[in-house]
């Protein structure tokens, strides 16, 4: 059986985000863990999950690498008592230095819509190339991937908008208080359907708009342009 068979999408939806909103709704009262204890329990399951997927796959990823960041310091808020617009802010600023990377790549020569998108993990890009290099298209599809460059630096600034003001919008609460912590619950759970699923159908609808100019330049079809495992 191999790595990616052993995986479960759904044990990694409960331990990083069902279980940890649970525990900070249910478990910070003074009867329980307190507000302190059950923040650490709850930031310290995903952080043991991104650990542990770092090492099994021995090689560093830097959204991994970046949501145990994340993670950390939204404890160091919570613990340190910090204003919760400092919560806000943290929530907006990685996807919005994200967006700012990606954007700047599009002046150099590797693009990063190469390495999130036009990846041999998803593309065959070696047939692509070949296809592109006998109709002369190269140079039409490379111009394509600098504006889904662009296109791509917009969906991290949504996301960070949006972190932004949902954080403003739930938070409100003191940092380490009880209700901070429900709060924090509260804002990782509707994080996914409100935040990540509509940046998810952007990026489906850019790798779609990839795809068009590979059907458009190369001649193939979606279905032929696809990395075949």
């Amino acid at each position: 059986m191999t790595e990616s068979q052993t995986r479960s999408p759904l044990l990694e939806i409960a331990v990083t985000l069902l279980i940890p909103s649970l525990i900070l709704m249910q478990l910070s009262k003074p009867e329980h863990l307190g507000a302190a204890g059950a923040l650490v329990l709850a930031l310290a399951l995903p952080i043991g999950w991104g650990l542990r997927e770092l090492a099994r796959s021995r090689r560093f990823s830097l959204f991994a690498g970046l949501g145990i960041v994340s993670l950390l310091l939204t404890g160091g808020i919570g613990l340190l008592e910090l204003d919760a617009r400092w919560l806000a802010l943290k929530e907006a600023a990685i996807p919005a230095v994200l967006g700012l990377v990606v954007a700047g790549s599009a002046f150099t020569r590797m693009p990063l819509v190469r390495v999130l998108l036009y990846t041999p993990l998803l593309l065959d890009t070696a047939r692509i190339d070949a296809a592109l290099a006998e109709r002369g298209n190269l140079g039409a599809f490379e111009a394509r991937l600098r504006i889904a460059t662009w296109l791509l630096a917009g969906t991290f600034a949504f996301s960070a908008a949006m972190n932004y003001l949902l954080a403003r919008w739930i938070v409100v609460s003191p940092a380490g208080s009880a209700a901070f912590n429900e709060e924090l619950g509260r804002l990782t759970l509707l994080s996914y359907p409100m935040i990540a699923l509509p940046a998810t159908l952007m990026m489906l609808a850019l790798l779609y708009y990839l795809a068009l100019g590979v059907k458009r330049l190369a001649g193939l079809s979606l279905g032929d342009a696809l990395q075949r495992r």
